[in-house]
């Protein structure tokens, strides 16, 4: 994972996925950070697994369940002309921790709230996203004391009603264009603080999320798009 990861002598990405069988999921997943760390559990992996599946002619179905190291997740496949075009992940029920964390890092005292969605989450809500230095302070939240594991540390600015703006930084894989449990966790936090509904637009670096926290199940889902960006080959090395 950490060879194939890099941008300029490998493939470049935050991670590696690998599909396997399952014996309780149609498929399972495992994902590697770009550190070569496991983790739990990726939203966004899990969307572009779904269209991976179906448009590989490795399923026809448009319902797909997937195991992961934090359970099984349901994936729902918007199809239009034999391609998938949207996918939403049935992301499980939130864990939620404090909802306002006194945290310090770097001589600055923030207030976060934690949100486990089969990874861990510190998310941050601030003024003015511009005036966050992400790759300083990431690794300090990441590692705090508190997270003897480490965890993942969104930094959110509300825009308008049902609306924020999400830049995270992820164990073990640093800034990142997007993270979609980051995304489900923003959600939840931003209910929570009465910052937004149910259902609400989470935009990051990378694109645009709708994340919605269903009453009834309490469940978290997640919608959104896939897009190949290309295939290739690798060479194995022992």
């Amino acid at each position: 994972s950490i060879a194939w990861s890099k941008p300029h002598t490998g493939i470049g990405s935050d991670g590696l996925v690998l599909i396997g069988s399952s014996d309780i999921a149609d498929f399972s997943m495992h994902i590697y950070n770009a550190d070569g760390s496991e983790a739990m559990m990726c939203g966004n992996a899990s969307r572009c697994i779904g269209k991976y599946v179906y448009e590989a002619g490795l399923t026809q179905k448009n319902k797909v369940t997937l195991e992961t190291l934090s359970g099984i997740k349901e994936l729902q496949l918007k199809i239009e002309c034999e391609e998938v075009t949207e996918v939403t992940v049935d992301m499980g029920k939130p864990a939620v921790g404090e909802i306002a964390l006194e945290v310090e890092a770097g001589g600055e005292i923030y207030t976060g709230t934690v949100i486990s969605m089969g990874n861990p989450h510190l998310v941050i809500f601030v003024d003015e996203m511009d005036q966050v230095d992400l790759a300083s302070v990431g690794p300090l939240l990441e590692c705090l004391p508190l997270f003897p594991d480490r965890t993942n540390v969104e930094f959110v600015q509300v825009l308008k009603p049902d609306e924020v703006r999400m830049r995270v930084w992820e164990r073990g894989s640093g800034i990142t264009q997007a993270c979609g449990t980051g995304a489900c966790a923003t959600a939840v936090a931003a209910f929570l603080t009465g910052r937004a509904g149910r259902e609400s637009i989470i935009i990051m670096d990378g694109g645009s999320l709708n994340i919605r926290w269903d009453i009834a199940t309490r469940h978290v889902l997640m919608t959104g798009e896939a897009t190949k960006v290309f295939d290739g080959k690798i060479e194995l090395i022992d």
